[in-house]
């Protein structure tokens, strides 16, 4: 990141305002007790018991950005993840004269865009070039099959006798394989279907002329859809099925996008689909009683409810970490994994140690937890070079107030931005990788506020949940098909209902040293543990 000398200043500023603010009482008191005080700036070590816990099946309905593709982590197994979306009108009630057959149809295509960035613009031709963000295995070989699904996907409960959103899991494929509606509609090309590949060139359409472009699109998914498939469902739709969207999408329902690796090659996009359309090029005329056939397009929008399916198979050594996970003691490594995966459950402090602080009068003036990533386990993941945007190590962790599922004090009390890359918003905070030489070395958490908490004011001392995000901005939640008891047999024990929703979004994972690792291992120094900086009389 790079930031101009104006804008350093001033969130120094806001951050230490921060500070003096949160440390205001401390001070007052302090001045009360003692005249001419001098302080020493001292640090220590405190407590941290921290373990894994598995989020079995997750919620993945309309989540804002969906994984599409495989992908085969070395650490933690494979992830294939298919999609299913239902589908709006652009315009609703289209009124089509002399639209009498399936020739009238010029195309029927479906456009995706990826998240990318332009690398650069040729002045004569207006072609430009892209760097993709967000796609594993660019160039490689994907099957990739759209169908239209006949599976409706409902916006409340009847379980719940409609009081309640509808909730659908990542395990629920077979209700969509069941309902598919005849054959893949991307049948034109292999390079569409069997074949297909995340490509970060340019789409573009030209005139009749074949040379001058008409239209040039941002890189992403673009297949031809058969053309007979929508003149019957569209053109030839039973009357007042195209009345409005809702009648639209119980009649249509929607499509589905089925994944399936090629050779176990990577190849996966995170996506979002709500961009996406499908665009119907057909000539028409403009009344019953005109002559004349023109161009014209009708738009169908991706949008409306939406589930991503996850297919795992796990590895050993990761599934003998969650089967063996001890909430007593905690774990000497932390798998923290995306997706349908698993998480680190955290308590701060032991025995008398919060007591212990109170007595010793400290002054907090930072907190701060440092996880070390075991880079010797993550070694076998593959790290793009410089030029490669893609991150294969999670670029952000997020920790969260496990008991109330939200976030710490410290989340809303950060105001930093980043306006070119919103990912590092709330940087003070922190929970972004650190790197040397493309290897991720360690994330850290400054919970200087959440502690304050727990010392000064008698907060809870909450149980924390650790997990990777995709996004530090949105911090909604979605529901595990099983919960959990964190810290079981425990008087904090806390039944786990919920997970934030960008750790779904993403399929990434990494491992962490924990709290529990033998005085005798070289790694013990890479131990989790709360480091508090502090201030106290003399």
């Amino acid at each position: 990141m790079k930031f101009n000398a104006f804008f350093n200043a001033f969130f120094l500023i806001v951050v230490m305002s921060l500070i003096v603010s949160c440390d205001k009482d401390f001070n007052e008191i302090g001045a009360d007790l003692i005249d001419d005080i001098h302080y020493d700036f001292e640090s220590e070590f405190k407590s941290v018991l921290a373990y894994n816990a598995a989020t079995g099946v997750v919620q993945t309905n309309n989540l804002p950005i969906n994984s599409l593709g495989f992908y085969n982590n070395p650490v933690f197994g494979s992830n294939t993840a298919s999609f299913v979306t239902q589908v709006e009108l652009g315009t609703a009630d289209p009124k089509f004269y002399g639209v009498d057959n399936v020739s009238r149809i010029d195309s029927v295509y479906l456009y995706v865009p990826y998240f990318s960035r332009v690398k650069t613009t040729d002045g004569t031709t207006g072609d430009s070039t892209f760097e993709l963000d967000s796609i594993y295995g660019q160039n490689n070989k994907l099957k990739l099959e759209v169908f239209r699904s006949d599976y409706f996907l409902r916006n409340l409960d009847p379980a719940t006798g409609l009081q309640e959103q509808q909730r659908y899991y990542n395990d629920e494929i077979n209700n969509i394989n069941s309902n598919l509606v005849g054959s893949r509609l991307n049948d034109a090309n292999v390079a569409q279907n069997d074949e297909f590949t995340f490509k970060s060139d340019q789409i573009k359409f030209y005139k009749a002329d074949g040379v001058t472009v008409r239209e040039r699109l941002t890189p992403g998914i673009y297949m031809d859809l058969n053309k007979s498939t929508f003149f019957n469902s569209i053109f030839n739709a039973p009357a007042g099925k195209l009345a409005n969207n809702n009648v639209f999408k119980d009649y249509f329902r929607g499509l589905f996008f089925k994944a399936e690796a090629v050779n176990g090659a990577n190849a996966m996009a995170r996506l979002n689909f709500a961009q996406g359309r499908i665009v119907i090029v057909y000539k028409g005329k403009d009344s019953e009683t005109a002559t004349e056939y023109k161009r014209k397009t009708l738009q169908l929008n991706l949008v409306g409810n939406t589930v991503n399916f996850f297919e795992n198979v796990i590895n050993a050594n990761y599934t003998n970490a969650l089967t063996s996970a001890n909430s007593t003691v905690g774990d000497e490594k932390l798998y923290v994994k995306g997706g349908q995966g698993s998480m680190a459950v955290i308590k701060l402090f032991s025995g008398n140690e919060i007591q212990e602080i109170k007595n010793s009068g400290w002054l907090i003036n930072e907190a701060n937890l440092v996880f070390n990533i075991d880079s010797n386990t993550m070694n076998s993941v593959y790290v793009p070079d410089a030029d490669d945007n893609v991150e294969f190590e999670p670029h952000r962790i997020y920790l969260f107030d496990l008991n109330n599922r939200r976030p710490i004090i410290d989340y809303s009390f950060d105001i930093t931005t980043d306006q070119n890359r919103p990912k590092n918003n709330k940087f003070v905070h922190g929970g972004i990788i650190s790197k040397t030489n493309e290897r991720g070395t360690e994330y850290k958490i400054r919970l200087t506020n959440h502690v304050r908490n727990i010392i000064k004011r008698d907060s809870t001392n909450v149980n924390l949940g650790l997990v990777i995000t995709e996004s530090i901005n949105n911090v909604n939640t979605v529901k595990l098909k099983s919960s959990f008891i964190a810290f079981p047999s425990t008087t904090y024990s806390k039944e786990v209902k919920f997970l934030p929703s960008m750790s779904v979004a993403s399929p990434l994972g990494t491992v962490l040293w924990g709290s529990n690792i033998p005085v005798t291992s070289p790694n013990y120094d890479k131990r989790l543990r709360l480091e508090i900086f502090y201030t106290k009389p003399n």
